[in-house]
């Protein structure tokens, strides 16, 4: 029979209670839930009334995001700010999260702020995965466009770089009158554009420390 100095060490040592899914509504999901539901995994993503959870990051993701994210922040205008892995409330069902993102200095409400408005963003920019690449391809362009975001780039692993991990840029631009994004131009190792401003990067450097 066990005394109560056992049962008690019993209760210190028991398992934390397994971790249960939260059951969406029948509805689905809403943004504004993704503050609210308990226990979600970081970057988890609302489309379509539906939760999207991300795998974990692989090195060219990880570099390329880091690439990017610093370039734009030392080359946008004093008024522009760059962010990564931010969410965009699109509308109720659509709260996704850019790799990257460009906006006004003036879509920041405070340190506490967990989302941005679609007509804030200016620059949208995804770095695709196997896990992820319909969505990049397919379903987040078409989202970002349908809220009226101007400039989309998509970044992909360049095949042919003989293993190196360079990305490639997919560069598009929304044409208003149908809602719809144009690819404008591909980069492959160096990237240059004067829109949304004047741009200069080298894709090459992604394995270089920044400032190297």
């Amino acid at each position: 029979m066990s005394t109560a100095r056992e049962e008690e060490q019993e209760e210190w040592f028991d398992p934390e209670p397994p971790y249960r899914w939260p059951i969406p509504p029948p509805e689905g999901w809403t943004a504004d839930d993704l503050d609210r539901i308990p226990g979600l995994p970081s970057h988890t993503e609302l489309l379509d009334g539906s939760l999207v959870f991300v795998s974990p990051q692989t090195r060219f993701h990880s570099r390329t995001l880091r690439l990017l994210e610093h370039a734009l922040l030392e080359q946008a205008p004093g008024h522009l700010d760059v962010l990564s892995r931010m969410t965009v409330k699109l509308d109720t069902r659509n709260r996704p999260e850019p790799d990257v993102i460009v906006f006004p200095e003036t879509a920041n409400t405070g340190p506490d702020q967990t989302w941005y408005e679609p007509e804030d963003i200016l620059l949208a920019v995804e770095v695709a995965a196997a896990d992820t690449q319909d969505r990049d391809r397919e379903v987040k362009p078409r989202k970002y466009a349908g809220a009226g975001v101007p400039h989309f780039w998509r970044v992909e692993r360049d095949e042919r770089d003989g293993g190196k991990g360079i990305p490639v840029v997919y560069v598009y631009e929304l044409d208003p009158a149908t809602k719809a994004y144009a690819l404008t131009s591909i980069f492959h190792d160096r990237l240059k554009l004067t829109v949304p401003f004047d741009i200069d990067i080298d894709l090459t450097a992604i394995n270089r420390r920044p400032g190297s």
